[in-house]
C-alpha cells in the first residue's frame, strides 16, 4: 500500500531523515516509535509533501513525488497531526462536515463513514455537536480531529501521538477506537510514544533513531529485544 524508500527529508539545510525505508501493508496497524527528535513526525510530513523530500514515496503504485498535502489527501491518506487542528470557531458537526470528500477519489461506492458512526464511535462529541470546538477539552479535540480525518474516507490514516496529554481511561478508548477503524479495512501508521497502547494494538513495530529505522518487527520480537529498547526508547 505505502512503500517508503531511502526517504530524505530536511528543514532548510537540516537533514533530519537520513533514508528512511519501511512498508505499510493492507489492513495493517503499524506503530512508528522513537524518542522526541527521532524524525517520526517528519516522515509523517514528508508522506503528505510537507516537507522538502527526497528518494522514493509510492502509494499503491503511484509516486507521491511533487503532490501537495491535499492532492495526497485525496489519493487516500488521512492524516491526523499531533497539533490537534480543529477549527475552534466552528461546531463539532461542522467541523466533521468540512472533512467530507465530494467525490471518493473516483469510486462508485458511499464512504465507509458518516456521522452515525463517528457519534456511536464517540458518544461525548454527539453530546457536544453544537458546541465550538476551540472550547473544547484536549481529549475531545482529539477525538474530533481523528472523526474528521475518517469522514473523508481514507484508506490509510496516519496518526501523530494521538495519545499526548490524554487521561489514562482516554488513551484505552483511542487503542480501542484505532482497533475498530482497522476492522473497516483502514490501515494506521501511528506514531507514538506509549509503547503500552503501540505494542498492543499493532501487527508491526518500527523504531527511529536519528532520522532512519532501526528496527522493523512483531511487537513480541521488540518486547524480546532489551537492548533496542534500552538505545532507542527508554530514557
Amino acid at each position: 500500500m505505502l512503500k517508503i524508500n531511502n526517504l530524505h527529508a530536511y528543514y532548510g539545510k537540516s537533514h533530519v531523515l537520513h533514508g528512511v525505508d519501511f512498508e505499510v501493508h493492507p489492513g495493517e496497524i503499524v506503530a512508528l516509535l522513537g524518542r522526541n527528535g527521532s524524525g517520526r513526525s517528519t516522515t509523517a510530513k514528508a508522506i503528505m509533501g510537507l516537507v522538502h523530500w527526497e528518494g522514493s514515496l509510492d502509494w499503491k503504485g503511484q509516486s507521491l513525488t511533487g503532490k501537495k498535502a491535499y492532492e495526497v489527501a485525496h489519493l487516500g491518506v488521512g492524516y491526523v497531526p499531533e497539533s490537534r487542528d480543529v477549527f475552534p470557531n466552528l461546531t463539532v458537526h461542522q467541523n466533521l462536515l468540512l472533512g467530507q470528500k465530494s467525490k471518493h477519489r473516483g469510486k462508485d461506492r458511499s464512504s465507509r463513514w458518516g456521522f452515525d458512526d463517528m457519534y456511536t464511535m464517540f458518544p461525548r462529541l454527539k453530546e457536544r455537536q453544537h458546541t465550538e470546538a476551540g472550547v473544547m477539552s484536549g481529549g475531545e479535540q482529539q477525538m474530533l480531529t481523528l472523526c474528521r480525518t475518517l469522514m473523508g474516507d481514507p484508506d490509510l490514516i496516519i496518526i501523530d501521538e494521538p495519545t499526548e496529554g490524554l487521561a489514562p481511561k482516554i488513551v484505552e478508548l483511542v487503542g480501542e477506537y484505532l482497533k475498530r477503524i482497522k476492522e473497516r479495512g483502514v490501515s494506521v501508521l501511528l506514531i507514538e510514544q506509549k509503547l503500552t497502547i503501540a505494542m498492543n494494538i499493532s501487527d508491526r513495530a518500527l523504531v527511529m533513531g536519528h532520522g532512519h529505522i532501526v528496527f522493523d518487527g512483531t511487537p513480541d520480537s521488540l518486547r524480546a529485544d532489551q537492548k533496542t529498547r534500552k538505545e532507542w526508547l527508554e530514557v
